[in-house]
């Protein structure tokens, strides 16, 4: 079973800046896209940046020039350096890799990292 796991959360003063990793246990194939989904307490999950197998990344309107989503394929990582962090940042971000073909897809789910942007 492939596992994902998320790092680099943490708390940061508003204005600051941290790097998210996603770390597959193995390569994963057929990979339709990778994605950073976010939850904040009492909201909705939302998805944040996206990337294709193409490599055309998309961002929420929230988010754009601030986040960027980038991958090493070497190392099954996938990345999301969140720039000039607010406090409405403050999440649990997951990240998400979809495979296949279909539909049907498959979807892989981390546990998430918790950022908290509070001064």
């Amino acid at each position: 079973q492939v596992q994902l796991v998320e790092s680099g959360g943490g708390l940061v003063q508003p204005g600051g800046s941290l790097r998210l990793s996603c770390v597959a246990s193995e390569r994963l194939f057929s990979i339709r896209f990778m994605g950073w989904h976010r939850q904040a307490p009492g909201k909705q999950q939302e998805l944040v940046a996206a990337i294709s197998s193409g490599g055309i990344e998309n961002y929420a309107d929230s988010v754009k020039g601030r986040f960027t989503i980038s991958t090493d394929n070497a190392k099954n990582t996938l990345y999301l350096q969140i720039n000039s962090l607010q406090p409405e940042d403050t999440a649990v971000y997951s990240c998400n890799i979809r495979t296949g073909w279909g539909p049907p897809y498959r979807d892989y789910w981390g546990r998430g990292t918790q950022v908290t942007v509070s001064s």
